[in-house]
């Protein structure tokens, strides 16, 4: 192998971790005071849509919640798009183009992207996780079906467990075993998302309960769609998405005490505002179709003040539950998120310490490379297994 500068390691660019100097002109031109009014623009937008998020968000250290803000603020933007009754596959294929100029360091004018492209490059968050996140965007277009459970945590997993694994980059957060708990609060939450929703998902033509078990039950999914009705048969398919969202939650909170001390406290207040979501459903009688569960502003204030004082659990259940493997659903992302994050650390050590020898800048460019093949190798594979789901799902 040919002796390989600093210099050339300096020009290894890997996803979208862009080194100062090779920043596109217009990256450059991004000072402080368009980046404030940017994120004042986001802190608005995420302040109307997403209050939960808003006030677990001002429990985040500053810099953190910076870029959280950016984060949150293009995923619900996009969100809201997808969601209004206009949309379509060119709505969809616009977004797309947008995360495509975020990567290039040229992002379209808006604010959320601007600093969402400021995000992705300060905390090397690999292309393919918001990626997914528009691919389940693309299954809420499609108005798909969902056959098993595990078909719907796979809906989850694009939508809500990516967030998941991007607020856990933003907290210098990279150990595999780590993202795959932060993945599986994202799938708890998408979970009680879709237990409190069922009638109204209903009555705007949408299943995202799965179909084998409406099926067990009784249910007929056309007529329930036609005429969105509660029973206790009904009644029972939330029962068993929650139980399954519960399980997701213990292992969500089994990753949170290896976050950083200053980021604990947001991240169980959320997840614990979202379990309440499922006590209120339980408290209902398991009837999303004509109620909707809601967590009130005291009861989130005193989930807060409980969030500071998380019980300690030893218990080997809560060992297994720390170092258990990624859902199948998410595997590909975590992995994919590991390894931007190793990525990321092993340059900035470069560019801090620099080089002691040509043998060693050999052996860390040929780790680089590796870990990059390793991360487009599940990429693809993700892509594959996303049109093997639109295959077998439509």
């Amino acid at each position: 192998m040919n002796k390989v500068s600093q210099s050339a390691l300096e020009g290894f660019e890997p996803f979208a971790l862009y080194a100062k100097s090779a920043l596109p002109p217009s990256d450059r031109r991004y000072g402080l005071s368009r980046y404030r009014s940017d994120l004042n623009a986001c802190t608005a937008s995420i302040r109307k849509g997403s209050k939960s998020f808003h006030l677990a968000s001002l429990l985040l250290p500053p810099q953190t919640r910076k870029a959280a803000v950016a984060l949150y603020a293009f995923c619900r933007h996009s969100d809201d798009l997808i969601d209004d009754p206009r949309s379509d596959r060119h709505s969809l294929q616009q977004l797309r183009e947008r995360l495509d100029l975020i990567y290039r360091g040229t992002p379209a004018d808006y604010p959320c992207d601007r600093a969402f492209q400021k995000t992705v490059r300060d905390y090397a968050i690999p292309e393919c996780i918001p990626a997914a996140l528009l691919d389940g965007f693309e299954m809420d277009i499609s108005k798909r079906t969902y056959r098993t459970l595990e078909d719907v945590k796979e809906y989850a997993t694009a939508v809500a467990a990516t967030v998941g694994l991007m607020m856990a980059l933003l907290m210098r957060t990279g150990d595999p075993e780590h993202l795959a708990r932060a993945a599986d609060l994202g799938i708890a939450m998408q979970l009680t998302n879709i237990a409190r929703d069922v009638g109204e998902d209903a009555r705007n033509g949408r299943i995202y309960l799965p179909m084998d078990w409406l099926d067990q039950h009784g249910i007929n999914p056309q007529t329930f769609l036609v005429s969105p009705r509660f029973s206790p048969e009904m009644g029972q398919v939330v029962k068993r998405l929650l139980q399954e969202a519960n399980r997701h939650y213990r292992l969500g909170h089994a990753g949170v005490a290896a976050l950083p001390s200053d980021c604990r406290h947001a991240i169980r207040s959320a997840a614990l505002i979202y379990e309440e979501i499922g006590t209120e459903i339980v408290a209902n009688g398991y009837d999303s179709v004509t109620q909707r569960a809601h967590t009130g502003l005291m009861r989130k204030v005193s989930i807060l003040a409980a969030a500071r004082r998380p019980a300690t659990d030893r218990s080997a259940s809560a060992k297994q539950a720390k170092e258990a493997a990624a859902d199948p659903a998410a595997a590909g992302l975590v992995n994919a998120a590991a390894r931007s994050f190793s990525i990321a650390k092993a340059k900035k050590s470069v560019q801090s310490n620099g080089l002691p020898d040509a043998s060693s800048s050999e052996r860390l460019l040929c780790l680089l490379i590796r870990l990059q093949n390793e991360s487009r190798q599940d990429v693809r594979f993700h892509k594959l297994a996303a049109r093997q789901r639109a295959a077998r799902l439509t």
